[in-house]
């Protein structure tokens, strides 16, 4: 279930919905502000953090394959 970010054309509210299904339009979606139901999806930038301890070795990409 995607998080969506909106903002309300009646009051300019910007605010998170959950999205049950993709299939879903703008006018399901309720402003939690002023209750209109005339939103707008916003482009939201996607972020994601990694961890850099993968249990793996910090070596070279190639390793040795038994030469020195």
């Amino acid at each position: 279930m995607p998080i969506y970010e909106y903002k309300c054309k009646v009051c300019n509210h910007i605010f998170e919905e959950l999205v049950f299904s993709s299939l879903s339009s703008t006018e399901d979606i309720i402003c939690p502000k002023c209750g209109a139901n005339t939103t707008e999806k916003m482009m939201s930038a996607f972020s994601s953090a990694g961890s850099t301890d993968s249990g793996y070795s910090t070596g070279s990409s190639c390793g040795t394959s038994g030469f020195s």
